[in-house]
Parts: C-alpha cells; structure tokens; sequence
C-alpha cells in the first residue's frame, strides 16, 4: 500500500509539473472579429479561428501547436496584463478594416503600451499582415513600429489564378527557420521594412521582406506579410512542391525555442 501510494504521488507530482511547464499560444479575437450568416441565419464568427476547419480556418496550425505541447487559447477583449498572463506566444492576425467589420476595434495606444510591456517581460508576439487592401495597416503598423518593423502599404508575391500557383512560391531551403520544408506559398502579400534590431528572416525571389523578427527585452516579436497558414494552404490543396505544413511545423518550433526558459 505505500509504495502504491508513493507511485500515484509521484505520477501526481510528475503531471502537475507538466501543466506548469505547459506553453499556452493566445490567439486574437478581438482586432480580428469577422462575422458572417450562418446556416440559421444568425451572424456567427468565421476566419482564423482555431476550431474552423474551413478553409479559412487555423485548426491544422492549432492541432501543429497542441503537437508541440502548446495550450490553445483565445482573447475576446482588448490584451491587458491580466489577460495576457500566461500566454507565452500571443498571435494577432489581419486585424479588422471596416469592410470586414463595420466596427472595428482598432489597435489604441492602451494596446501597445500593454503588448510591449508583456513582450519586454519574454513575450513571443507573432503579428500577421496581409496585402494592404485586406488588412488595418495604420494602426497595426502603430504596434509594430515599437519593435522597428512596418507592414508596407503595397502588394507582393502576386497570384492572378490557380494556374499561377508559381508566383506565390519562396524557396526557403537553407533558411535557419524552416529546417523541413524547402519551398513555400505566400499568396498576395505585403512587404516589410526593419530598423534597428528588426531583421529580415525570410525574402522573396525580388528581395522583399516577407517575415522579419525583432527583439525587445527579453522577448521576441515574429512580423509575418500574410496570415498564411489557414487551413486552405496546410491542408494538400496546394500542389506538392510547396510545403507549407512542413512550414507550419518549423514555424512553431522556432516559436517555441523563442519562449525564455522559465
């Protein structure tokens, strides 16, 4: 009987530290809040979500973070020190301009000061862009101005139709983040421009800035031109040669090598 009981409290210390040392990834719900009607009529949330397995959803990158060990989390409201408490990678992708929301919650000054006070303190912040006509630049680029990266107001990597799949594609053999995958697609993109400690992580074909990183404090901040990787470009549609769920993976591997050690 006691070494029974000493087994179950050692299983019970062993899963309790397992949970403390579980990484939780936030992802935003409040600058990104697209509605559409659903089958009943109602208006309901869609795009980027990490339970849609639409097309436009994050389920395949959500289930390659849960892989990885990562907690998966949302963020309804506005980020705050409370609420950004325990996320150790925190996503906002393609906030919202008025034609996608017609109220927007746009990113205030409130906001940066709070996300740069949690990225200073070994945040890891992954901001995703999108070509300037689909996503909220000026006040996204408000943000991302304190870690010396700018979204550019212009578009890149252009795709006229599925019969031009190639002038989306990025080859990334060699590059130190995608250790996997040798060719990517990145569709109708954004540039972007770095100072300071910003640098350039991945360039296109025409030496344009597609994913850059900064760091600030003791966390990093991850700049990316495109949201990217929804489920329409991991899940097999795309044509074989590009890789974009090997990408998946060492995006979220590097992730989390980012996080400080606790």
């Amino acid at each position: 009987m006691k070494m029974l009981y000493c087994y179950s409290l050692a299983c019970a210390l062993s899963l309790t530290s397992l949970i403390a040392s579980a990484q939780t990834v936030t992802l935003d719900y409040h600058f990104n809040h697209e509605t559409h009607k659903g089958k009943n009529g109602q208006a309901e949330r869609f795009h980027y979500l990490w339970d849609e397995k639409a097309s436009s959803g994050y389920s395949i990158l959500g289930e390659t973070f849960t892989k990885q060990g990562f907690q998966l989390k949302s963020l309804e409201d506005a980020p705050t020190a409370g609420n950004l408490k325990g996320t150790q990678v925190y996503i906002i992708v393609d906030p919202d301009k008025p034609k996608e929301n017609p109220n927007p919650n746009y990113i205030k000054k409130a906001d940066v000061d709070n996300i740069a006070a949690w990225v200073k303190q070994g945040g890891v912040l992954v901001m995703l862009a999108n070509d300037s006509a689909n996503v909220e630049l000026p006040h996204f680029n408000k943000l991302a101005g304190v870690f010396g990266i700018h979204f550019n107001d212009d578009l890149t990597n252009h795709v006229i139709d599925d019969a031009h799949f190639a002038d989306g594609g990025v080859s990334v053999t060699g590059n130190p983040v995608f250790k996997t995958a040798k060719r990517i697609f990145m569709k109708d993109v954004c540039s972007i421009s770095t100072i300071g400690n910003a640098k350039p992580v991945l360039k296109n074909n025409a030496g344009a800035t597609l994913i850059a990183s900064s760091k600030y404090g003791k966390g990093t901040v991850i700049a990316i031109s495109d949201p990217w990787l929804y489920d329409e470009y991991t899940n097999g549609r795309l044509p074989a040669e590009y890789e974009n769920d090997k990408a998946a993976y060492d995006l979220v591997v590097w992730l989390k090598s980012l996080v400080p050690k606790s």
